[in-house]
């Protein structure tokens, strides 16, 4: 899976869907990459020359197709509608670019496996964009509970929720052009950073509802999840809860420790990050006292924009002629198997294997 032209230092990345996140995250990130260098942005929409002009970039389009017809293009992001995602994929994989696919990567495990397999079959990398796992308290984490500072890990909750009131062609309110609602959205990218922390899910239970919007996406999800190793978590997401109310919070609890956040979920680089360590086998207190706040520290970590570390890390691949593990073709797999159990779970009203 070698890229022939990719020999420099930078990787050319065209962008197909240059409005939405990509306008507002990832193209900003992108720019401060060391190692990528965006030579081209498409999109439909009335104003993707401003947005060319705006990030000097030096070519602009209105289809996919023609951006992959410029040669100067060696990879691609793709940040459309998820009902266009297999489709663009396709074109890409067909005409020899890398390609770096928002989240989820398509409607459906059979369209991922399909993506999958022509990337395979076109000899280009494919990796999906769950850029939560790049940011710094995460990465910290994953390192504290490797090293065993929390002992066994036993429960973890991740919360992310917002406000995302009913929107004229808003594609994530339709199941057929977003695959689904808050848990689609929101519960994937929690589904993956859990596994990250703790290792594979053996289990899933969800609940799926519309409990306060009018469209047909769901806009509440709670998700019940056992880990391989024993561990539990508990996922809640949901599209009615005003921006201002939820913590956005990331529990791991062990029987040794835990550590606590707010705000490192979700798309910015910072959030507040506190732990226990060291409790070693405690004595039952019959007094139940819970006082025990004040032993939680400030857990220092390392500031990283999660969008250009994704970037970043995606252009190393094709320069170091490596296929991503990291949100590489095997996670993009296991996130829409995880996923489609999640809302058979739900219409069964049973918990399932993964």
């Amino acid at each position: 899976m070698a890229c022939k032209k990719c020999t420099g230092k930078k990787v050319n990345i065209g962008v197909i869907g240059a409005g939405g996140i990509a306008y507002r995250r990832t193209i900003p990130g992108m720019v401060k990459a060391r190692n990528c260098n965006l030579v081209a942005v498409m999109d439909v929409a009335d104003n993707i020359a401003n947005i060319a002009k705006e990030f000097k970039v030096p070519a602009y389009y209105k289809s996919e197709k023609e951006l992959l017809a410029d040669p100067a293009v060696q990879a691609v992001y793709i940040a459309s509608p998820v009902n266009l995602h297999f489709a663009q994929i396709k074109l890409a994989a067909e005409a020899g670019k890398h390609i770096l696919c928002e989240k989820p990567l398509t409607l459906k495990l059979t369209e991922a496996k399909k993506a999958v397999e022509l990337c395979r079959k076109n000899k280009v990398y494919l990796q999906e964009g769950y850029m939560m796992k790049f940011h710094g308290a995460h990465q910290k984490i994953r390192e504290l509970v490797a090293e065993g500072k929390l002992g066994k890990i036993t429960y973890m909750r991740a919360q992310l929720s917002c406000w995302y009131p009913q929107m004229k062609g808003a594609w994530r309110q339709d199941p057929k052009t977003g695959g689904g609602g808050s848990l689609v959205d929101m519960a994937t990218h929690l589904y993956d950073l859990l596994e990250y922390i703790n290792g594979p899910v053996a289990k899933i239970a969800a609940l799926t509802d519309t409990l306060v919007q009018s469209y047909k996406s769901e806009d509440s999800a709670t998700t019940l999840l056992r880990f391989k190793n024993g561990a539990h978590a508990t996922v809640d997401t949901f599209f009615c809860i005003p921006d201002e109310a939820p913590r956005t919070r990331l529990e791991i609890y062990g029987s040794q420790g835990a550590i606590l956040t707010e705000g490192t979920i979700g798309q910015g680089d910072s959030g507040t990050m506190e732990g226990v360590f060291g409790l070693g086998d405690a004595v039952y207190d019959a007094k139940q006292s819970k006082a025990v706040s004040k032993k939680y520290k400030a857990v220092p970590y390392k500031k990283v924009n999660p969008y250009t570390a994704e970037c970043e890390y995606f252009a190393d691949c094709i320069l170091k002629r490596k296929a991503p593990v990291l949100n590489g073709m095997a996670n993009a797999l296991r996130i829409a198997t995880i996923t489609e159990k999640a809302y058979a779970s739900g219409r069964q009203n049973k918990i399932l294997s993964v």
